[in-house]
């Protein structure tokens, strides 16, 4: 019931990362547009997912999760509207509001686990399970992208998601117990709204910077997220029920988690998010044996997390964290040598399975970290961080890439090609391939070729910064874990840790 809609949040994302090319095609986004599609939903994840974690331990969790999933069934019916009318901008407002709801969700699984299963033993299984839904969604949903795609039209893959949350609203009260934190005070309204006037501001102005350079307007609203964000800090310390409880941050461990998990995910973002539209656009698959190539790399993440937890009580967290980003630092190494679907494929298997300790023990440290009745809170912090360091991978990385194909595709452009053709080359891979199609055979192998060149550039620079960011994860988890300053993964809380209270659920 609670692994679902985890696996169902990512899925969505492998899912329309593989309708790419179709959705290009269809609704002629422009380059920029493009992005904001694939990444706002991750974007307004982050910024409402501490919101949402701390109104779950007020309201309950289980509420909120029913809550969330009555909002994103009816967004999925929005998202299809706008793929029906082709409207770019409809779609990026249906997937940011996808955001609100996918925050409501996510805490709310987590911090239902950590409440539910009190035997660290257990805890540690059920989290590394929830952890292996998570990034198993990414490897399932290009698969079941690839059923509806070679055989619908794509926009029904916005709908991918409606049965399960109908389950989860039929079964959930009835299956689900209640918990919340009976000694949380009232939710903090201002704020509410200084958090989000903090972190939006400024994820906007990377990605915007990342994109197009220094602009003096978009940096002035980094600059005004920072004084934001001065003053959400600033409040949370004087008042006695914070939105974001701040001491959290004090305990090394959690601080080095959070750490873990936004470079970790912004790292295996860089890359993954390129590789569905590699393997259709330069290595010419169809969409369903693209979902299959990709196959591989979600049992790779599955026995890389299923792993974990016998490792970690051998030789401990640090020493696991520390070779899974090593693993993922060689197949990062082999993306950036990728020529061919076979090598990206081979290459995102191995990211993946370094990956998934990365996953696992980033949630799990940020969790037990935390006294019980924060489990909201600090599940909501760890989320941000794995939901920010996704959305990051690809506006920063994902602008860098772009910024690499427009700069390469501009100086190979055949001569003869028309002035339409070529700005719609210039813009994307995708409309380069659409632009083709109306060309002579000889000029449009010639313009294709150009643009997938181009596009493997880009591909390559993504792999190498992925590669930077996994030394950071490296060098946070030797110098941060070396000593465990708090509960280690598997161990028993401390004793009167656990305080928060079980509701009987209202059947």
């Amino acid at each position: 019931m609670l692994l679902l809609p985890t696996m169902l949040l990512t899925a969505d994302l492998g899912v329309l990362w593989l309708a790419t090319p179709d959705l290009t095609a269809d609704l002629r986004p422009s380059g920029t547009e493009l992005l904001w599609i694939t990444d706002v939903y991750g974007f307004m994840t982050a910024g409402f997912l501490v919101v949402m974690g701390t109104l779950g331990d007020r309201v309950g969790r289980r509420r909120l999760l029913l809550v969330g999933a009555a909002l994103y069934l009816l967004v999925e019916i929005l998202m299809l509207t706008a793929a029906a009318v082709r409207s770019p901008a409809l779609l990026i407002g249906s997937r940011a509001l996808l955001g609100v709801a996918g925050a409501a969700i996510l805490p709310s699984t987590l911090s239902l686990i950590s409440a539910m299963f009190t035997d660290p033993r257990q805890r540690t299984r059920a989290i590394s399970l929830w952890s292996t839904a998570l990034a198993l969604g990414v490897g399932l949903g290009p698969v079941f992208g690839g059923l509806v795609l070679s055989a619908l039209w794509w926009g029904w893959v916005f709908l991918l998601g409606a049965p399960v949350m109908v389950v989860v609203l039929a079964a959930g009260r009835s299956v689900l117990p209640e918990f919340r934190d009976v000694s949380a005070g009232r939710l903090d309204m201002p704020s509410v709204p200084l958090f989000l006037l903090a972190v939006l501001p400024v994820v906007y102005a990377v990605k915007r910077i990342a994109e197009h350079g220094w602009q003096t307007p978009v940096a002035a609203a980094g600059v005004a997220g920072v004084v934001f964000g001065w003053l959400f800090v600033r409040r949370q310390r004087r008042l006695a029920a914070p939105l974001l409880d701040l001491r959290l941050f004090a305990d090394r461990t959690f601080s080095a988690a959070l750490a873990i998990l936004f470079l970790g995910m912004m790292a295996l973002n860089s890359v993954e998010y390129l590789v569905p539209p590699f393997l259709q656009m330069v290595g010419g698959l169809s969409p369903m044996a693209g979902g299959l190539w990709l196959l591989p790399s979600a049992a790779a993440f599955l026995l890389g997390s299923q792993l974990t937890p016998p490792l970690v009580r051998r030789v401990g967290p640090a020493r696991v964290l520390v070779v899974g980003a090593l693993v993922s630092l060689v197949g990062y190494v082999l993306a950036a040598q990728a020529a061919g679907p076979v090598a990206a494929a081979a290459a995102i298997t191995v990211i993946m399975f370094g990956v998934g300790p990365i996953s696992v023990l980033g949630t799990e440290l940020a969790v037990t970290a935390a006294p019980a009745e924060k489990a909201g809170s600090a599940a909501a912090a760890g989320q941000t961080a794995y939901d920010l360091g996704l959305a990051m991978g690809i506006a920063i990385t994902g602008s860098v890439a772009t910024a690499v194909y427009r700069d390469r595709v501009a100086s190979r452009i055949p001569a003869g090609t028309p002035a339409g053709a070529e700005r719609a080359a210039h813009d994307t891979l995708g409309g380069a391939i659409s632009a083709a199609e109306n060309l002579p055979a000889p000029l449009a192998h010639r313009l294709t070729d150009a643009a997938r060149d181009a596009f493997v550039s880009g591909f390559h620079v993504a792999a190498t910064v992925a590669a930077a960011l996994a030394v950071g994860v490296i060098v946070v988890a030797l110098t941060a874990l070396r000593r465990p300053s708090t509960v280690a993964v598997g161990d028993p809380r401390p004793e009167g840790s656990d305080r928060a209270e079980t509701v009987p659920a209202v059947r």
